[in-house]
């Protein structure tokens, strides 16, 4: 490469980055300071919760938790006043570890539409596994439901930029990228609801991530120095 065309790629690289460190990550339900001062057991703790709600988590209570988890009630309640604020807690931290990988899935020499591809297969991860149980109890609290909205309009915003820097690279067709961005962005979480996942013959995740290749496939723009296939 020239040295002209690797200041090119540095420019778009470091534009990338830039735009998507510009969009404002959602508050977390845990913050930092909160987070640092969790103690060994708590973080057990939370771990143990994400396989236990697995199975559903509406018919338990703090105690039958406390249970379940071989900790005591205070351990619970220095985590979260209630059952529903706990589940929020355990919902937030996963998603929050979900985006920080799909972060960190974006490389250095990626162009803005290989990019968009890793980070939405990586925030995917967030519906890998996710059962039945878990979705419909989840889907019955108003609470969840916002919190899924903000972390939501986060993974939208990151897509749009991608693609709005996709496209004035001339990487994709010409295409509404704010209602791309949204399309693109919820397929695992529309595909991940309880009403929808016994329909699908796959894993949402694996769905989605089929339906991404497709959708992408078809947006990106032919070089033009590529004669069209007959």
């Amino acid at each position: 490469m020239s040295t002209h065309g690797a200041t090119i790629a540095l420019d778009a690289t470091t534009e990338l980055h830039r735009r998507v460190r510009a969009v404002k990550p959602p508050r977390a339900v845990l913050d930092r300071d909160r987070e640092r001062r969790l103690t060994d057991r708590q973080r057990e703790v939370l771990d143990q919760l994400g396989h236990l709600f697995d199975h559903g988590f509406a018919h338990l209570t703090m105690a039958e938790i406390a249970a379940h988890t071989t900790c005591s009630l205070r351990t619970l309640y220095g985590l979260a006043p209630s059952r529903d604020e706990l589940v929020l807690v355990v919902v937030d931290r996963n998603l929050w570890r979900v985006g920080r990988s799909a972060m960190e899935a974006l490389a250095p020499d990626m162009n803005p539409l290989d990019a968009l591809q890793s980070y939405l297969k990586a925030a995917n991860e967030a519906v890998n596994g996710l059962s039945e149980p878990f979705a419909r109890d989840l889907a019955t609290m108003p609470a969840a439901l916002r919190l899924g909205d903000v972390h939501a309009d986060y993974l939208i915003a990151v897509t749009h930029c991608l693609l709005d820097l996709a496209l004035e690279r001339g990487d994709i067709h010409p295409v509404d990228t704010g209602a791309a961005a949204r399309v693109l962005a919820n397929i695992g979480r529309d595909l991940s609801r309880p009403e929808v996942m016994p329909t699908l013959q796959t894993s949402p995740r694996q769905a989605s991530e089929a339906l991404l290749e497709i959708f992408l496939r078809g947006m990106r723009a032919q070089p033009t120095n590529e004669a069209p296939h007959d």
